[in-house]
């Protein structure tokens, strides 16, 4: 049996169809059942618990071969990330507790990173669970391909993609969450020992330019990438009723700077099968652009 927390998300719905694919159980954790009545039907047992509770999480995890941990995101954290801890916190006791036989959990890239961030949520996961007694994977993707659901509506109404990924012509690292959530399938059923960091990305890496590229294919129309002048982000993200944007600018700075990037050599990461466009063409069809 493996428990797969964040079941009713893209990246952990896409962790259980794999694993059911496989003919492997899955038990899918979740904060409210009626969110999971698909899940039943395709044959899961659903438990109940809640990511801040030491042991409801514990009772979801117990008597399991392995166990895949989505920690939820906060996006405006407050100073020092409270809520991350708390999780952090419910979850390493949970596995402590319960005792699975593995953990998948999933981290990010740059998470080896010193510099405050966003993503310094996730290096606090893997500081607190490094210690852990059963094999622990840490799974660090890049940056997810569906955060360009924000681009679909200027790319469309305007043909122009404000971006904070900066200079335009700069690739990072992306992958698409169908491809995070088939590794870390993939990795719940391997064997390993101790604690382990696999890095993933998507065939290949993306620049702003790239991104606008592909949309114009995608919607049949040019589209441009335009730089958002960092000087202006503060202001910005408070006017989108942020309240803590410091982390976030942060963030993004890494990824401008290359202090958030994969820590291992290339030839190490894991590379995803699905494409840009046939993200960008789903994220296009579900607005009813194009």
């Amino acid at each position: 049996m493996y428990a797969i927390t964040g079941i009713t998300g893209k990246v952990g719905g896409a962790v259980a169809r794999t694993l059911l694919a496989a003919g492997q159980p899955v038990r899918a954790v979740v904060r409210d059942a009626t969110r999971a009545r698909s899940w039943v039907e395709r044959g899961c047992e659903v438990v109940r618990a809640d990511m801040g509770d030491l042991a409801s999480l514990a009772a979801a995890f117990e008597g399991t071969q392995g166990v895949f941990i989505l920690p939820p995101s906060d996006f405006d954290p407050s100073p020092g990330f409270p809520e991350a801890r708390a999780v952090i916190e419910a979850v390493h006791g949970a596995l402590q507790a319960a005792a699975p036989g593995k953990v998948v959990c999933l981290s990010t890239i740059g998470a080896q990173a010193t510099e405050i961030n966003l993503l310094t949520q996730r290096t606090l996961m893997e500081q607190a669970c490094c210690d852990l007694p059963m094999p622990v994977t840490f799974l660090r993707p890049g940056w997810f391909m569906e955060n360009a659901a924000w681009d679909v509506a200027p790319a469309r109404d305007t043909g122009i993609i404000p971006s904070f990924l900066q200079p335009l012509d700069k690739a990072v690292p992306m992958i698409a969450t169908a491809d995070v959530g088939r590794v870390a399938a993939q990795l719940l059923q391997q064997t390993w020992h101790g604690v382990r960091v696999v890095e993933a990305e998507g065939p290949r890496r993306v620049s702003p330019n790239d991104l606008a590229e592909a949309f114009a294919q995608v919607l049949g129309r040019p589209v441009r990438a335009e730089v958002v002048a960092r000087e202006t982000w503060d202001a910005l993200f408070r006017s989108q009723g942020m309240k803590n944007p410091l982390p976030r600018i942060r963030m993004l700075d890494g990824f401008n700077d290359g202090f958030i990037a994969f820590e291992g050599d290339d030839d190490g990461i894991v590379k995803g099968e699905v494409e840009l466009e046939t993200v960008l063409q789903g994220l296009v069809s579900q607005t009813g652009a194009g």
